[in-house]
């Protein structure tokens, strides 16, 4: 009979749903609150009774449903969106969470609530609602203005930022306090997990769609992605970080994948009606006795809210650069709480920090926001007008002029050695990472015992040096560039802070020491973290010099190998984060049969090419071949679709357009010897 009770359960979800958004669309207003609003006439606290059997089936799949919608909001993330939104976006975001985390907390306490549930209420209370404001701008029809950017950009920054806040959350309620080192080392952690999913994914996951795109099927499409989202929230979920994290951070990894467009397509039923049941959910938690209990704090808390936040997020956005209309449309678009603040309420209910009645609190707050945001919205040029009407217009003139200086320095370019510095950094530190992540794994199979050695051979330190082995085997690469990214970065590093021109008779000595201190220092480091990192794995460090000096050799001798290897994962890392053409989900117009059966190779031109020092119109690549090339990668720098004049170099990454039949003589004719 559980079949046919979840059955029955499902049809009236599915039913109330149904006539509940239908009513919320003709009074122009959110789906998501039918979806509450149909929990709420289901749920338990509705007389004369309950109309569901199973409460915790449909919980479950609601849970279902948090997954679906956080992987859904990453598919709409982009790395690309971050270096576009400008600093006003990351200010206002900054700000907006730091204050509203506070005065959520200094009004709880002011209710005479809990150091616990002022904390949780405050971090509900700071972060806007990006299915509702999404649904709201696509509504009103302005989601292509000015300001609906920078609010998408706040809302990319905001999600990142959330994702860290629950972490933090989870540490605070299992201590009762926050420390800086907890926070560093929860930083740290967070940070690894980062880094590993989204290097590994940005190398793999696109060329496996790729694979899967070959046999032209929705159906593996949808299966395979579905099988990533919840396969990564699995261990998000292992590694005690929240399911909506892994979630999060997959689909963000999927949105640079040339499917996106179709995967997003295919995912929207599953995900739309998963993140029903969610807000069912929620809506049957509603208890109308706490509300009636709590009128006060849900006036008050709404008015805050929208209060709060138009005001943080307009100065914060202000402060950035933009002018009083953009930065207020900006602040009157967010004045919401949603998914988010309930995913942080039932993370305080799940560890029994929070007390019962601040979930229907917060959301009764989120339906209240919810209602009058797009109204705010609508009423951004009357809130502006009247704004200019009352202020002296000195105290306007001084407002315009603060935009256009903040403005200035976004134009502003940095010198060319220190842009590489910069991005030579930025590949420092997520080599670091990586390394923190491998050497962490290999202190948790260290953990393991010794069984698989023969018995001869059984003991601790016997295993522990294996381990450890084979960690230093899978980072050597990364150690390797590593190395030769700092002997680069020491060159650039001295000319930066002794240029050519200025350094006189004795310059170039000057130079010489300033580079090599730099890199005895990075040395030094480096040996220091590899050390900090060995006592993860071994017990006992007596063995660690000279373990250490054979690994060096052999890295030293296989180098090319390491370089190898190394070069090649960078080049796919590359090319996932170029932006190209997207695949769409329909496309208008017959596509010709040529472009539907393209593909994409990288290639790197050798020493002693009979090609290199050619201009590409002297290359016969397409008359022998088919086979185009479509970008090249020189130094660091990419070319995107070369002129005819342009001349291949030894050590060009060449990208490579054409059948799978063309590439193959392709690039033996780019590798053919002179």
């Amino acid at each position: 009979m559980h079949g046919l009770d979840l059955l029955h359960d499902l049809a009236v979800v599915m039913l109330i749903a149904g006539i509940t958004t239908i009513l919320c669309h003709r009074l122009k207003q959110p789906v998501s609150l039918g979806y509450i609003l149909a929990g709420f006439i289901i749920g338990p606290h509705t007389p004369p009774f309950t109309l569901v059997h199973d409460e915790e089936t449909i919980k479950g799949l609601g849970d279902m449903g948090v997954v679906l919608l956080m992987f859904s909001l990453g598919l709409e993330f982009s790395l690309r969106k971050l270096t576009k939104v400008g600093l006003a976006a990351f200010i206002a975001a900054l700000l907006e969470i730091t204050l509203m985390i506070w005065l959520g907390y200094e009004v709880g306490r002011a209710f005479g609530w809990s150091t616990m549930n002022s904390v949780f209420l405050g971090a509900m209370l700071s972060i806007s609602s990006t299915t509702i404001i999404v649904k709201t701008l696509a509504e009103l029809g302005k989601s292509r203005e000015k300001f609906a950017e920078i609010i998408f950009g706040i809302l990319v920054i905001e999600d990142i930022l959330a994702i860290v806040l629950l972490a933090l959350l989870s540490g605070f309620a299992r201590t009762g306090s926050v420390h800086a080192d907890a926070v560093g080392f929860e930083v740290l952690k967070l940070a690894v997990f980062f880094t590993v999913v989204l290097v590994v994914g940005f190398i793999g996951v696109p060329r496996l769609f790729d694979y899967i795109a070959r046999f032209k099927s929705d159906e593996m499409l949808l299966i395979a992605a579905l099988g990533l989202c919840f396969g990564v929230a699995l261990i998000a979920s292992m590694l005690d970080y929240s399911v909506a994290l892994g979630a999060f951070l997959i689909g963000a990894v999927i949105a640079e994948a040339r499917q996106i467009h179709q995967i997003e397509a295919l995912a929207a039923p599953v995900r739309d009606m998963f993140s029903a049941i969610f807000f069912v959910t929620i809506g049957m938690l509603i208890d109308p006795r706490l509300l009636v209990q709590h009128v006060w704090p849900i006036l008050v808390l709404s008015l805050l809210v929208v209060v709060g936040k138009v005001v943080t997020c307009s100065f914060g956005v202000f402060v950035g650069g933009k002018d009083l209309r953009t930065s207020l449309s900006v602040g009157m678009g967010l004045a919401q709480i949603g998914e988010f603040s309930f995913i942080i309420a039932t993370l305080g209910l799940t560890l029994g920090v929070t007390s019962d009645f601040l979930y229907p609190i917060a959301v009764a707050v989120s339906v209240v926001t919810t209602l009058v945001t797009p109204y705010l919205i609508k009423g951004t040029d009357g809130a502006v007008a009247g704004i200019e009407r009352v202020s002296p217009r000195p105290l306007m003139q001084a407002l315009a002029v603060y935009t256009t200086w903040i403005g200035s320095f976004g134009r502003r370019e940095s010198s060319p050695g220190a842009l590489l510095v910069r991005r030579m950094g930025w590949q420092l530190l997520v080599n670091l990472l990586l390394t923190v992540a491998v050497f962490a794994f290999g202190a948790w199979v260290a953990q393991f015992n010794d069984s698989y050695l023969p018995k001869a051979a059984r003991s601790p330190q016997v295993h522990e040096t294996l381990v450890w082995l084979g960690v230093v085997v899978l980072t050597s690469p990364i150690y390797l560039a590593s190395a030769r990214k700092i002997q680069a970065m020491s060159l650039l590093i001295a000319e930066i802070c002794l240029p050519m021109a200025a350094g006189g008779q004795h310059g170039a000595a000057v130079r010489m020491v300033i580079g090599q201190v730099f890199v005895l220092a990075s040395f030094v480091v480096m040996t220091f973290l590899t050390v900090v990192l060995s006592t993860s794995i071994l017990n006992s460090l007596d063995s660690l010099v000279p373990l250490l000096l054979v690994v060096t050799v052999a890295a030293l001798y296989f180098r090319r190998i390491l370089v190898r290897i190394y070069s090649r994962a960078e080049i796919a890392l590359h090319e996932t984060l170029v932006e190209l053409p997207r695949l769409e989900a329909e496309e208008p117009k017959p596509m010709p049969e040529m472009l539907r059966e393209a593909e994409l190779q990288t290639i790197e031109i050798p020493e002693g090419a009979a090609m290199v020092e050619r201009k590409l119109r002297e290359v016969p690549l397409r008359a022998q071949t088919g086979a185009s090339i479509v970008a090249i990668e020189r130094a660091g720098q990419r070319l995107i679709n070369p002129g005819p004049e342009e001349v291949l170099l030894a050590g060009d990454r060449v990208l490579l357009l054409g059948t799978a039949e063309q590439l193959p003589g392709a690039c033996d004719l780019l590798a053919a010897k002179g």
